[in-house]
């Protein structure tokens, strides 16, 4: 899957931010907050979202097995620790950006979350999970679920830069 692919790829610059905070103590913060914005934009919403809001909802309209419903509620258990992480480094970041070095403890543990978290997480929705529930669903299903998808990506990118454009604003608004 082309989106597992690009998610991947991120794994290996977490890794060196990592090697930088622990050699040389300080942290880009400019990469954090491009780190937090691809996983909140791209993997999360863009990637999750099509899992939760379209994969899961059709099947949850079958009868599945009890291994794939299991593993449906870890991967969303997975999402949602995705999600948890994220938001934790964003605020170490924002600390430290303020000038608590101590964060940067916090920002490590988050990125090291990340960066294990994703490998597994890809490798068991690729071969244990993705290709099987395909089985459930007739292929002029699978086509409708995949213009489905296509439909949300031609959307998402609107939905981004409205609310870039809001929080634009936002901050011009104030004194």
């Amino acid at each position: 899957m082309k989106e597992h692919q690009i998610i991947e790829q991120m794994i290996e610059p977490i890794k060196k931010q990592m090697t930088e905070i622990d050699e040389n103590k300080k942290v880009n913060s400019a990469f954090i907050e491009i780190i937090v914005d691809f996983i909140r934009t791209y993997a999360d919403h863009c990637h999750h979202g099509k899992e939760e809001g379209i994969l899961f909802r059709e099947l949850g309209k079958r009868d599945i097995s009890q291994e794939h419903s299991k593993t449906i509620r870890e991967l969303i258990q997975e999402h949602v620790y995705a999600r948890k992480t994220t938001t934790q480094l964003q605020k170490a970041n924002e600390n430290y950006l303020n000038g608590d070095s101590r964060s940067l403890t916090d920002i490590r543990k988050c990125l090291n979350d990340l960066a294990e978290l994703y490998p597994q997480h890809i490798n068991k929705e690729d071969n244990s999970f993705f290709h099987p529930s395909m089985d459930y669903f007739k292929p002029y299903e699978q086509e409708a679920m995949l213009q489905e998808f296509y439909e949300f990506d031609r959307k998402l990118i609107h939905e981004k830069y409205s609310k870039v454009l809001d929080e634009m604003k936002e901050i011009s608004l104030k004194p």
